[in-house]
């Protein structure tokens, strides 16, 4: 008896890669490897949307065309190899203007995604929390909104699939002014959700913890290293942009200070201002930290460009400068010979430690440094009296100090205790003596 094939209903796709024979400012190499090295990520993007791939035609060109950004008879081409492969969806690895996407599906009688709309996809996809989710959908209501002149039958037939998640028909209508109101109300929404972030930031403030962020690019490893740092159970995943909502643990280091780590979204060449702005909350716990980790899948070909895509976005977010630490992840997956290479071209680096978050290995140096270059917070001892119904600073004591004797007197708690010295200019109201006296 047969065992019946499972049916794979994955939306068949055709990616078309568009590339300049001469390369932009910053981005050195053959205009043709560079391309193929980005339709690969485009491929990789897809596939994280749930595609699957039929084909992919990479074009070189001198300059981009205004009216179609391929040109009429590379459309044509593509047209035929759509149809031979019986293909409903072209996805193209650029971004295109609303002209250049209506030329496009014209030409290709296909529907037409570009790269920013494909990465909304997926961001619909994996957003969590609610904040997620609004940011989400603002991010793709101001994408769509300028591209909706001459789309109202296209738009009238969106529903689930690759590019269309997230507002569907009801929110896409064509009537403007209808989707401006829902604009607004989903950015008065955000703002609503961000102030309560901001109280919870200003709760974490006020105890005596160094804030840490994980950056990097995305599938770096950022996610998996931060459970083995912090024992939780954050979603990892091979799949691209499969963090998105920020996650914030307590990480206690080897001279038994505790930290707080931040899991943030994974990094993208290329990635539109909008997408940023549209997670400023992820981004937000990178400009408030006072170390940044940035995370590089040491097995990727392309970790140096990848890096380098990392660093102008901490650029944008005016972070450049901020103190930092490099971290080469997957070294599990470099033979012995490369990982010995490597560790000596990088030997006269402070600043590199060579980690494996699946294996574990390189994870307590990576403490230790993380402890040797945090800003020092020294201890100092103190007597406290504390009255037991003041529940917030007994447990602020207890969670960030080291308590050396206690008791209860006359309704107090009386404590000896080694504390930060931050924390203690906050209690000097408990000193005992009391400074007053």
């Amino acid at each position: 008896m047969k065992t019946a094939q499972p049916i794979d209903n994955r939306e068949r796709v055709l990616l078309v890669g568009v590339g300049l024979k001469k390369a932009p400012r910053g981005r050195a190499g053959d205009p043709t490897s560079s391309g193929r090295e980005s339709l690969e990520e485009l491929q990789e993007l897809a596939e994280s949307a749930g595609a699957k791939i039929e084909a992919s035609l990479l074009q070189v060109r001198d300059a981009l065309d205004p009216a179609t950004l391929v040109g009429r008879g590379k459309l044509e081409e593509i047209r035929i190899e759509a149809e031979m492969r019986h293909v409903p969806l072209v996805i193209v690895d650029h971004d295109l203007t609303p002209g250049q996407l209506r030329n496009f599906e014209k030409g290709v009688g296909r529907r037409v995604i570009d790269r920013t709309q494909l990465i909304l996809d997926i961001f619909a996809t994996h957003a969590r929390t609610r904040e997620g989710q609004l940011q989400v959908e603002l991010a793709q209501l101001n994408y769509l909104l300028p591209r909706l002149t001459g789309r109202g039958e296209e738009l009238s037939r969106l529903g689930g699939g690759i590019g269309t998640r997230g507002p569907g028909e009801q929110k896409l209508e064509t009537d403007r002014r209808r989707i401006r109101d829902r604009v607004r109300k989903i950015q008065e929404s955000i703002e609503t959700v961000r102030r309560q972030r901001a109280t919870r930031r200003q709760a974490r403030h006020a105890q005596p913890l160094g804030m840490i962020a994980l950056v990097g690019y995305t599938n770096a490893g950022k996610s998996t290293l931060f459970n083995a740092l912090t024992h939780a159970d954050v979603l990892t995943s091979s799949k691209m942009f499969a963090t998105l909502d920020p996650t914030v643990r307590a990480v206690k280091l080897p001279s038994r200070r505790k930290v707080l780590l931040s899991d943030t979204v994974g990094f993208l060449r290329d990635l539109p201002p909008d997408l940023i702005a549209a997670f400023r909350a992820t981004l937000e716990e990178v400009q408030e930290a006072a170390l940044i980790i940035h995370v590089s899948d040491i097995s990727n070909p392309h970790h140096t460009e990848h890096d380098a895509d990392v660093l102008k976005i901490l650029d944008d977010l005016g972070v450049r400068d901020r103190l930092r630490l490099n971290v080469f992840n997957k070294i599990d997956q470099l033979s012995a010979d490369d990982l010995a290479a490597l560790k000596k071209s990088n030997e006269k680096r402070e600043n590199a430690v060579f980690t494996s978050a699946v294996s574990g290995a390189g994870l307590d140096e990576l403490l230790i440094r993380i402890d040797a270059m945090m800003p020092v917070d020294p201890l100092v001892h103190l007597h406290l009296r504390i009255p037991v119904s003041d529940g917030r600073h007994l447990s602020l004591v207890h969670a960030c100090g080291r308590v050396l004797q206690s008791q209860v007197l006359d309704g107090h708690m009386d404590i000896e205790a080694e504390l930060p010295e931050s924390l203690a200019r906050r209690l000097e109201d408990f000193l005992w003596p009391s400074p007053a006296l």
